[in-house]
């Protein structure tokens, strides 16, 4: 093989072995999927590197709300609760949707976006939603958001980790204002389309305990032409304590942020 297409094909490597690499980063890819042959020649190597490679894997990312070994006892049973719920059987005992839907999260959302489509493919690639932008599971913020349209209701259960530290030993009161904020959006945004928050008010009750599981409930107050006014608290998981209570105005978006398959 003449050295000109030796080069060629050694750059077409790096290439393929970087991306493979970058994949075996991503929890949902396994790391021994992306090895390349070891202990042979170049000539060699790189053809039975091509084979050992899986073509196959799925490319699909991450779904950062479903279960990970960081879970509670708590917050496994909540969630194993209400996702029973996005789901049941008619009288013929053929399944059907139930009231409740599990919302998808993941680590990006310019996919979705369209506005994106202004940034450069630089930004993209390295843009991340805050709240999934920590690798580590069990770190920051565990969370997972189930919507119902018939009640109007968005109910997140939220695990708060040891980064979110605000007082000693309890959770950052910005932490937990993000997080009122990401679920009273997600409401808003299933029940009136595009939205951005114009105001928020919040008024802490009581301080939250890193590594506690606590419920964020959303409920639809008001609707005023472009305008949604919503109600949030968060509270202790069998409800006897309120830690945080606010009310939101969010209001439809005219700058078409997110098409219909984010909020659909």
């Amino acid at each position: 093989m003449q050295p000109f297409v030796m080069s060629k094909m050694a750059r077409r490597l790096l290439r393929l072995l970087t991306g493979c690499q970058r994949l075996a980063s991503s929890p949902s890819v396994s790391p021994h999927f992306c090895r390349p042959s070891t202990g042979l020649p170049f000539g060699s190597g790189f053809v039975r590197s091509m084979v050992a490679l899986p073509f196959s894997f799925s490319l699909k990312p991450r779904d950062f709300s479903l279960p990970n070994s960081s879970w509670s006892a708590e917050m496994m049973r909540l969630y194993d609760f209400y996702n029973s719920q996005c789901e049941s059987e008619n009288e013929s005992g053929e399944k059907q949707r139930g009231p409740w839907r599990r919302v998808p999260s993941y680590n990006r959302t310019l996919k979705y976006a369209t506005g994106g489509a202004y940034l450069s493919k630089l930004i993209q690639s390295k843009n991340r939603l805050f709240t999934r932008s920590i690798k580590t599971t069990g770190a920051a913020f565990e969370y997972v958001m189930f919507n119902n349209k018939e009640e109007q209701r968005c109910i997140c259960i939220f695990q708060a980790g040891h980064l979110l530290e605000g007082p000693p030993g309890h959770v950052h009161g910005g932490a937990i204002a993000t997080m009122i904020d990401s679920v009273t959006g997600a409401h808003a945004a299933f029940m009136s389309g595009p939205v951005m928050t114009a105001n928020l008010n919040i008024n802490y009750r009581s301080p939250i305990p890193l590594g506690s599981t606590v419920i964020l409930e959303s409920s639809l107050d008001n609707k005023e032409g472009r305008k949604t006014f919503i109600s949030c608290k968060v509270t202790s998981t069998d409800g006897s304590k309120l830690h945080t209570e606010a009310t939101g105005n969010i209001i439809y978006s005219m700058l078409h942020l997110f098409d219909s398959n984010f909020i659909s």
